[in-house]
């Protein structure tokens, strides 16, 4: 918030809960119908501007969506916002394109598949009307370029309709089936067409059927075209690319090294973060995630599987083996277990828009960390903690490794994540908020929502950190239904400047949205969202 919101927001208090509604859905699934592998959504991403948003799945696909919304319908934003009556926005978005990134492929020096799936998508900057991006599946990252492109067609040929058939060419005549022979050059064996030239001659007002052709422009199609490659330079998978604040670079990690890259560069990085031991029985942690400052293009922060998150600084050395600031959280003297360090093993980090604060997503928690405070997190949000007394079962069926991601919202107020049976979690991070709300990813996403008992909260930048938990209803939720492990929400993100949230589940791509609601104060000369 800025200017007289803050004045108006002091006087509220904190932000009221936020009420979520369905807005859309893509690739809604039919009851019983049967989920191919292939389909299922593996990566979402909003651009910077929020008005293009691309999805990537198991099959190697990218899919683009657009807002529509966001044209002027001949009233100004600023003559809305003077409006004293409530006005909502309703962001829609359309189908724009799709195309083939990633196809499988077969190492065969180490004898391993390569999956198709696309485990994370980038928006680069626009240039010239074209879209930019970066996807990568485990071992190659491919830059995309997505651009309108006219399609020509010529028009106004010198063919006389009445005579021409479906494919355009002129229709034969009966005494016209045995073509003439013609010699190599083009001319024929028939004397009269050698001595055309000498024999015909223009009428002095021309051939009124004799046209041009002309070249018109009948329809704009979406093409995309991959400008670089870069590959060979992953021994192990993939699980991040970040771009840069600078626009010229931007990060790929994998288990064990981080690689910054330029992008008119593909044949050459620069490895900037190496955690591979000399002898690899020594090896206790991986890199889970990585991710540049949103502003400082000299910071980047990685988390790895130790549940700690080392912020970096690229002006120190090439090799960045000594971090700027570590932050974890001390572990409580007597809960350790055989399932606290899986468990704490961060899975997504994201820098907020302003890059003051980080957020990372463990198994069970998201935890919010001030990059000027590394003592421990300043709040911490129990995501579902009804699965403790779980953890060996989810230890049996695998589930207890699930990756999934968390986002924050544009002002820096909210933050949410998923958790399984299509669940979504959005907690209050504001001070004083004591928001904990659990959606669901279908048509009724606050059917399965549950009231929770109001917890005081700290100011974010409070020494004493906050823990709050959401409703801990073991395996059951307000309906008596229980959880479904299988059916998981692991991708997530929230509109760079709006209160909505596009998120996966399995094949379908649900958008969910608060309303935004504009009020002019007339007793103050203040507006307020």
């Amino acid at each position: 918030m800025h200017g007289g919101d803050e004045v108006v927001a002091a006087l509220a208090g904190p932000p009221q809960p936020l009420d979520w509604k369905f807005s859309q859905v893509f690739g809604e699934r039919t009851a019983g119908e049967e989920v191919q592998e292939v389909d299922i959504i593996s990566a979402i991403e909003f651009d910077k501007t929020g008005d293009h948003l691309a999805t990537g799945d198991r099959g190697g696909r990218v899919v683009l969506f657009e807002r529509t919304d966001t044209k002027d319908h001949g009233v100004s934003r600023r003559d809305l916002e003077r409006m004293d009556y409530l006005i909502s926005r309703h962001p829609e978005f359309r189908y724009k394109t799709e195309f083939q990134s990633h196809e499988p492929e077969f190492d065969y020096l180490k004898s391993l598949e390569i999956e198709e799936k696309i485990n994370k998508i980038r928006w680069c900057q626009t240039a010239n009307s074209a879209l930019f991006l970066l996807s990568t599946n485990d071992k190659t990252i491919k830059f995309w370029k997505v651009q309108e492109k006219k399609v020509k067609k010529i028009s106004d040929m010198n063919l006389d309709p009445s005579k021409a058939v479906g494919n355009g060419s002129i229709a034969s005549s009966s005494n016209s089936s045995s073509p003439k022979p013609c010699l190599a050059n083009g001319s024929s064996l028939d004397g009269s067409y050698n001595n055309l030239s000498h024999d015909f001659s223009f009428p002095p007002g021309g051939l009124p059927s004799l046209h041009l052709p002309v070249v018109t422009s009948q329809e704009t199609n979406l093409v995309a075209r991959c400008r670089r490659v870069y590959g060979h330079a992953h021994d192990y998978h993939i699980n991040s690319i970040s771009n840069n604040s600078d626009g010229e670079t931007f990060i790929s990690a994998d288990d064990l090294r981080i690689n910054l890259w330029n992008l008119e560069i593909s044949n050459q990085s620069f490895n900037i973060v190496d955690v591979k031991p000399a002898n690899m029985e020594d090896l206790t942690e991986v890199i889970t995630s990585a991710e540049f400052h949103p502003t400082h293009c000299n910071m980047l922060a990685y988390s790895s599987s130790k549940g700690s998150i080392r912020l970096i600084d690229l002006r120190q050395s090439a090799l960045c083996d000594s971090h700027a600031k570590l932050f974890e959280e001390p572990e409580a003297p007597g809960s350790r277990s055989f399932f606290t360090e899986i468990i704490a093993s961060i899975s997504d980090i994201k820098f907020a828009k302003d890059g003051r604060y980080i957020l990372s997503r463990d198994y069970m928690t998201l935890k919010l960390w001030d990059i000027n405070m590394d003592s421990g997190p300043v709040a911490t949000f129990q995501v579902h903690e009804y699965l403790r007394p779980k953890l060996c079962d989810l230890y049996e069926n695998d589930s207890i490794f699930d990756k999934f991601e968390c986002c924050l919202s544009g002002d820096g107020l909210r933050v949410a994540t998923g958790s399984y049976s299509n669940l979504f979690r959005v907690f209050g991070c504001a001070p004083g908020s004591t928001e904990a709300t659990t959606l669901e990813a279908s048509k009724n996403p606050m059917r399965r929502q549950v009231q929770t008992p109001s917890r005081p909260s700290r100011p974010l930048s409070s020494i004493t950190r906050v823990v709050r938990r959401g409703t801990e209803t073991p395996g059951v939720d307000a309906n008596g239904n229980s959880f479904d492990f299988t059916t998981k929400l692991l991708h997530l993100a929230w509109h760079p400047t709006e209160n909505s949230i596009a998120c996966a589940a399995a094949n379908s791509l649900y958008m969910m949205l608060s309303f935004l609601f504009r009020m002019r104060l007339c007793n103050m000369g203040l507006g307020y969202l």
